[in-house]
């Protein structure tokens, strides 16, 4: 295990250069020393020295408690665990759609009918697996997006993120065109070599205030790939639907993806465009997108920090208080 020492807020240092600043400003031994005294030759001896050293003594433990705290304002901490990791050049945000027509039970899982949303968490939970070195993001959406997770190389909270997750927590809808705009401002600021959206759907753009295509040009302009995925049986699927007394009943629905619209998006930003219509189909699409070119980066990871700024307050306040009491006590100026 190595330790690493570090100040979370090291701009705050730069107020260390104001101390010598007011060092000159009080003077380099203090204040003047004023005494009534009983002839002139004692005020001659006196005057030879015009600073005095208990004044000194006491500029320099007030000077020295601000640097203390100062220090304290910069949060040093001491870094634990650290480890060297092997990271891709790639940093990926997955984008999944969870709108109503998500619940369409035209998927299967070990055998069991189950609804689309259900088999999507189970195979992207596995890709996340098999990317251990790439730095994952996630996205969902119905009527607008909103960020499950940010980019990170804790695959663990990404992975507890996405089982998480679930429809019917925002409105209802299929904003696509809002979604590729989000993770796209998602990825903004990386510094990866490759940046990628893998967007997935089960719908057509009926929400939002973005035009997919807009939001692909501006992934193009920023040199991010998107990848689109179309998930639904073709045809018709069964949709479990409430009725007015809160029982269930399935009913066969029209399923309806727009194809050309996925593929537009992806040919413009140089990624490709799949169709799920089955979980074994939706497994092979991820193993294709797996098979990236990766090109990896050693970063550094800790996990755990141990706060040091308080070996820097409490001895600063004490030091501080100190001064205060020395000058109005033992040290008091006399007028």
């Amino acid at each position: 295990m190595t330790e690493s020492f570090e100040f979370l807020h090291p701009q705050f240092l730069l107020l260390l250069l104001l101390l010598p600043v007011l060092a000159i400003w009080k003077g380099r031994w203090g204040r003047p020393v004023a005494l009534r005294m009983p002839s002139t030759d004692d005020a001659i001896r006196v005057g030879a020295r015009p600073r005095s050293k208990i004044g000194g003594f006491l500029a320099f433990i007030g000077l020295l408690a601000f640097a203390l705290l100062i220090a304290a304002l910069a949060r040093p901490r001491l870094g634990r665990g650290s480890s060297d990791i092997e990271a891709s050049g790639i940093d990926i945000v997955l984008v999944l759609d969870v709108s109503g027509s998500m619940e369409a039970l035209d998927f299967k899982l070990e055998g069991k009918q189950v609804n689309r949303l259900e088999v999507v968490k189970d195979v992207v939970g596995k890709f996340i697996g098999e990317r251990p070195n790439d730095k994952l993001g996630m996205v969902a959406f119905a009527g607008r997006p909103y960020l499950v997770s940010p980019l990170t190389l804790d695959h663990e909270f990404l992975s507890k993120r996405l089982d998480s997750m679930q429809m019917g927590q925002v409105e209802d809808g299929t904003a696509i065109g809002s979604a590729i705009a989000s993770s796209v401002d998602h990825l903004r600021n990386s510094d990866a070599k490759s940046r990628i959206v893998i967007l997935l759907t089960d719908g057509v753009n009926n929400a939002g205030a973005v035009n997919p295509l807009t939001a692909a040009e501006a992934a193009k302009t920023l040199g991010i790939k998107i990848y689109t995925i179309g998930a639904g049986t073709r045809g018709e699927a069964p949709v479990p639907v409430r009725d007015g007394f809160g029982r269930t009943h399935l009913q066969t629905m029209k399923v309806d993806i727009d194809e050309e619209m996925l593929r537009s998006v992806a040919s413009a930003t140089g990624g490709q465009s799949y169709r799920a219509t089955d979980t074994d189909s939706l497994k092979e699409i991820y193993a294709s997108i797996n098979q990236l070119e990766k090109s990896t980066r050693k970063l550094k990871k800790y996990q755990q920090y141990d706060e040091l700024y308080l070996w820097f307050l409490v001895p600063g306040l004490g030091i501080l208080l100190l001064e205060l009491v020395l000058r109005q006590t033992r040290f008091r100026r006399l007028p």
